[in-house]
């Protein structure tokens, strides 16, 4: 049995952790968040030790630290996004693997001082990248792998999630905290990407607004139109006023449906991380460097056929 914490036990993706860490047979020793709202706990580690104040957090972290059978394995991070780096840096200097949430951190510069911080620990972090274990996905990947290997795949992805006005008075509605919707929302949508249709080739942003972004994206293998976006006006006409959420992704003509078996998935890039299969930084940097690009990137006006069709809307 392996001994975690919990930095961010408030937020919305942390039960998903909490119960990937029972469900692995492990102990959740102690969370930390700066609010208090974590009933949850009480029905996944309810015996968990619990802080709201991060040095108390830490402190308690050392003590535990000097016996070997009460120390540290891991430290899970689902704290902000822009807190994601401190925290990460924090568990590998209390001698402690992390596991991270995406986005890992917001450059590739930052990549390269957690592998500093690593080397300098001997400790490992570890991104969760969770649509790499869908089996949707898995099969979409094996498919293009059988391909001619001169296949270039059309795929338009479309992902619209209805936020409402508390997204914009929290840290997600803060660009210099969630890093802008591209990434905050669409990080794994690129890390599924480049597993699926490799390396990427060119990386054009024909839309950036607060609350949607839009482009075109060239990998070896796939000419990807992508729209995303939190505003429920975005929402086709068919999907307005009955679901909050609209997901396409089409692959050549081909819908992937991939609706359905998320709910295990943290757990699975548990079970992969603990058989010492779980993806590291150098797995994480592609989709780090693409959303490094399209947060800087000027928007232009795109070519032919490059354009998704919901930004003509847009104009």
């Amino acid at each position: 049995m392996k001994n975690f914490a919990l930095i961010g036990a408030a937020g919305y993706i942390a039960p998903r952790h909490m119960r990937a860490i029972k469900d692995t047979g492990n102990h959740l020793a102690v969370a930390y968040d700066i609010n208090d709202s974590v009933g949850i706990i009480d029905s996944i580690s309810p015996q968990s030790e619990f802080f709201t104040e991060f040095e108390r957090f830490q402190e308690h972290a050392q003590q535990l630290k000097r016996n070997p059978a009460s120390a540290l394995d891991y430290v899970a991070v689902c704290s902000p996004n822009y807190l994601h780096h401190a925290h990460i840096a924090a568990g590998l200097r209390l001698g402690a693997d992390v596991i991270c949430e995406k986005p890992l951190v917001p450059t590739p510069e930052l990549v390269d001082e957690l592998a500093l911080v690593e080397k300098e620990t001997g400790r490992r972090v570890h991104n969760i990248l969770q649509l790499r274990h869908h089996e949707a996905i898995l099969r979409l990947r094996d498919k293009v792998a059988k391909a001619p290997s001169d296949t270039k795949f059309d795929v338009e992805l479309t992902y619209i999630t209805s936020r409402g006005k508390w997204y914009a008075e929290s840290w997600k509605g803060d660009n210099r905290k969630s890093f802008g919707v591209a990434t905050n929302i669409g990080v794994h949508f690129y890390d599924m990407l480049h597993f699926i249709f490799g390396k990427l080739q060119r990386n054009v942003v024909h839309y950036s607004g607060v609350a949607k972004a839009a482009g075109y994206l060239e990998y070896e293998r796939a000419r990807v139109r992508w729209f995303l976006s939190i505003d429920a006006d975005d929402l086709p006409a068919d999907v307005k006023g009955k679901k909050t959420t609209f997901r396409n992704i089409d692959v050549s003509g081909e819908k992937l449906e991939f609706s359905e078996g998320f709910t295990d998935l943290h757990t699975v890039s548990y079970q992969e991380i603990l058989a010492g299969r779980g993806y590291g930084l150098a797995d994480a940097r592609h989709c780090i460097e693409t959303v490094n690009v399209i947060r800087s990137a000027v928007p232009v006006k795109g070519e032919q056929g490059e354009v998704h069709p919901f930004v003509q809307r847009l104009a």
